[in-house]
């Protein structure tokens, strides 16, 4: 029988097993123990933040890091369309709504000068510097970039468009994109007030699920861990607010930890299976495109794969990867953009030409960090006989 090569698989070869069986033995497997404190230092340091809160998944992070800076029932935030649908969802949880935007052809990420255009052609200004949405009354509370694949966007250029609007904070969904930088800054550093990490089974660093939000400023990390700790005042049963039982366990942990210790390893697997896959497929470039890769930013390369470029329709797309599925290639699609989907389609939205042209062309192929050089050879094999068949 064919073996099938899967599209992200964790790599599970270090010190996993000895970490848990320390939990193991010493009782401490739920939320208090020492590799939370182990973990959490450890994705402070790589991501260039003063502190990190370790949590139960990168959705309740992105959650817990908007109901942090503000963002109330009735507000908007602004998202690119083009994101995992988790980006969304985090937003109304908060009962606010996401204000959906289109993304750069470039880098797949928020368009700084189409946020820019937009804040001004479709927001006000009150005296209190609150931005608006003109059209709904919507206060704009926050701005959500989102490292696509973990690639950061143009963080100076968001920031600066933000701030120069008005009272608007932003929050990264950053959550394949430990390890990333942009100008040579983590990406903890860009200018936003939190941003979140997903530790996900799929991420390059997982602790079979969970997350991470840091920042910079003390006070404000210091209030997403009492949001995530049920707004807890003290050792008695005092809580001073709704909060959210978002702790990481010590077991998530300890598997993080030993992850964390590779990081650096599996940045470089990643980075060199994509680059693999970019020579490859270099002299179709008619009929194929790399994932982006600008040169002011150092990606994770958390996905790999290919675009499309000459399918008329998304159906020719399925049929190829089809193709690859039955060669025992676990070739996937991509994400369907927020305002296509069922829950966020009255949300408000400008128009979509690059997300909507994008998304069903892209192909992602294998590429766990273990992912021998052989399967991946196979791999391309494969896909250039299907892209020309």
């Amino acid at each position: 029988m064919m073996k099938t090569i899967p599209l992200a698989v964790p790599d599970l070869t270090g010190n996993e097993a000895r970490y848990l069986q320390e939990c193991i033995t010493s009782t401490f497997v739920s939320s208090v123990g020492p590799f939370v404190d182990r973990f959490e230092a450890m994705v402070a340091l790589a991501s260039g933040a003063r502190g990190a809160v370790a949590v139960s998944s990168g959705t309740c992070g992105l959650h817990a890091a908007l109901v942090a800076v503000g963002v109330e029932s009735g507000d908007l935030v602004i998202v690119p369309s083009l994101t995992f649908i988790a980006s969304a969802n985090a937003v109304a949880h908060c009962g606010a709504l996401p204000w959906l935007l289109d993304v750069d052809p470039a880098t797949w990420n928020l368009d700084p000068e189409w946020l820019r255009h937009t804040l001004e052609r479709e927001t006000v200004v009150g005296a209190d510097g609150q931005v608006r949405h003109r059209a709904s009354g919507r206060r704009v509370a926050a701005v959500m970039p989102v490292f696509t694949l973990g690639l950061p966007a143009d963080m100076g250029a968001i920031v600066a468009v933000v701030r120069a609007r008005g009272r608007i904070a932003v929050v990264v969904d950053g959550a394949a994109a430990l390890g990333a930088s942009h100008l040579g800054q983590p990406v903890a550093a860009l200018g936003a007030e939190l941003t979140v990490f997903s530790f996900n089974g799929n991420k390059t660093v997982t602790c079979g699920g969970g997350g991470a939000v840091v920042g910079q400023d003390p006070a404000l990390v210091a209030r997403v861990r009492h949001l995530t700790t049920t707004a807890r005042l003290g050792a008695g049963y005092d809580h001073d607010q709704v909060g959210f039982n978002y702790r990481m366990t010590n077991l998530q942990a300890a598997v993080g930890c030993a992850q964390m210790e590779r990081l650096a390893e599996f940045l470089a697997a990643k980075r060199r299976i994509r680059a693999t896959y970019d020579q490859a497929f270099a002299d179709l470039a008619d009929r194929v495109a790399p994932f982006p890769d600008p040169g002011e930013s150092v990606g994770t390369c958390w996905f790999s794969g290919f675009v499309h470029q000459g399918a008329a329709d998304p159906v020719e797309v399925e049929r190829l990867r089809n193709r690859l599925q039955a060669e025992g290639i676990d070739a996937r699609p991509f994400w369907k953009p927020i305002h296509l989907q069922k829950p966020y389609r009255n949300a408000p939205q400008t128009l979509q030409p690059v997300s909507e042209r994008l998304w069903w062309r892209v192909v992602t192929l294998p590429c766990a960090t273990g992912l021998p050089p052989e399967d991946q050879q196979r791999v391309i094999f494969a896909a250039r006989q299907a892209l020309q068949a």
